[in-house]
């Protein structure tokens, strides 16, 4: 059976692929190979796979290096998009840098306006108690003197009535003794009468007095009103945009007012609230309006302390590039995915790096992977890290200010070249750091 099977696929080869013979001639024989159908077959077949895979190979390859010229053209074309981007944001934070400048130099303007505006409004409240005292005595004159007027009426009228009827009996037997009563009499009259003219006088200069000082109270009041006015606006002004960037940075304003409070309990000085009353009588409109000022300006001085306390700062000052953001990226190592927990900043060697609020340095040294690295635990549960340095010029358990120069931009640790990894940490948990330097941009 198997011979049949063979013997026909012979034949059936045979039509395409006869058997033919390689004659192989030497000087002494020659010989040949029978090249049978089969092998016909196999040689075609492994011709013609080799010939296919040259084929494909070849597209492959041409494919690779239309691809790979397509890719290079894209990535240059996304270089240059995102260098043109990088120069745009360079050139807008130039912008952001000075409008901060300026709405620092106004803000301040604003505090020293402030300031004197609460000192003339101390002193306008004292002259307006002095004149209210002065009324006050002014009428209690005035009061006395008409009494006494009225008295000396009374007995004026008493003695010239009792002349009168005294004059009419004793006038024949008049002696030198009634004589000397009458003169006695008489000038007492007339002492009475200057007496009463210098009172009527002294009533009516007090009541010029009063009016003139009515007057000078009511203007006084219309300034009053007017520095209050302009105190409002100001203190408007100055704290919503501080509440607005606290709550941009997603912080609770109540509750970092109370622990800045705690940490400044202290009572007396300007912002003491104000009272004039001393016998238990309701707060005039002024000074309720007064306290309100001064509460404000205690919340505007609690808002500084606590700018101070929170990371609104750019860690570096001078020119450099923003080259990667907070959040999933392609490790520039392992070219894996993985979470970026801070921003970078790159630049020279040795540009001075600052730190961006008020805290205590809890590590200044090496650590893997951060190169030379400082942390810096602030208020509000907030640290903040400084990475890959070149020199460090902190210590651990020092107490820093911001804006006090904490290193150097460097390359040390897992880095590709110079720059600052620059973290912000909120209870042990990194957050973007551009949500606080943002939210200072819109203020400082």
């Amino acid at each position: 059976m198997r011979t049949q099977l063979a013997i026909r696929i012979d034949s059936f080869l045979e039509r395409y692929f006869p058997e033919r013979r390689v004659f192989l001639r030497s000087d002494k024989d020659t010989r040949f190979i029978r090249l049978r159908p089969f092998v016909q077959l196999f040689a075609f077949l492994g011709a013609a796979a080799v010939v296919a895979w040259s084929i494909i190979a070849t597209a492959i390859l041409l494919m690779d290096s239309i691809g790979a010229g397509n890719f290079r053209e894209q990535a240059k074309r996304d270089q240059q998009t995102y260098q043109a981007r990088l120069n745009f944001i360079s050139e807008q934070r130039d912008v952001r840098a000075e409008e901060a400048l300026a709405a620092q130099e106004r803000f301040n303007s604003a505090l020293q306006q402030i300031s004197r505006m609460q000192s003339e409004l101390l002193a306008s409240e004292t002259r307006r108690r002095e004149m209210e005292t002065g009324i006050e005595i002014i009428q209690t004159t005035l009061r006395s003197a008409m009494n006494e007027r009225d008295a000396a009426r009374a007995q004026l009228t008493a003695i010239t009535t009792a002349t009168e009827n005294g004059g009419t009996v004793q006038l024949a037997g008049m002696n030198s003794s009634n004589s000397n009563a009458l003169g006695l009499i008489t000038q007492a009259l007339a002492e009475t009468a200057a007496e009463r003219d210098k009172v009527v006088a002294d009533a009516q200069y007090a009541l010029d007095q009063a009016i003139v000082l009515e007057e000078r109270i009511a203007l006084m009041k219309d300034q009053n009103d007017q520095i209050f006015r302009q105190l409002e606006e100001a203190m408007t002004v100055s704290v919503k945009p501080l509440d607005r960037m606290f709550r941009a940075a997603g912080m609770s304003t109540d509750s970092l007012l109370k622990q800045v409070r705690r940490g400044y309990s202290g009572q007396g000085g300007a912002l003491t609230p104000l009272s004039f009353s001393t016998r238990g009588e309701e707060p005039s409109s002024a000074e309720r309006r007064a306290n309100r000022i001064i509460s404000e300006l205690d919340r505007l001085n609690m808002y500084r302390l606590a700018a101070a306390k929170a990371p609104f700062a750019n860690p570096v000052k001078a020119g450099y590039r923003f080259t990667s953001p907070f959040g999933y990226r392609r490790d520039p190592k392992t070219g894996g995915r993985r979470l970026h927990k801070g921003v970078d900043f790159a630049g020279p060697v040795g540009t001075p790096l600052y730190a961006t609020a008020d805290g205590v340095v809890t590590h200044a040294g090496w650590s893997s992977g951060y190169g030379r690295l400082v942390k810096i635990q602030h208020e509000f549960g907030i640290e903040t890290r400084y990475a890959h340095q070149n020199q460090i010029r902190v210590k651990v358990g020092q107490r820093v200010s911001r804006g006090q120069r904490i290193g150097d931009m460097g390359a040390s640790g897992r880095v590709t070249g110079p720059h600052l990894h620059y973290e912000v940490r909120v209870g042990g948990q990194a957050v973007n750091p551009m949500i606080y330097i943002k939210a200072a941009n819109d203020v400082f």
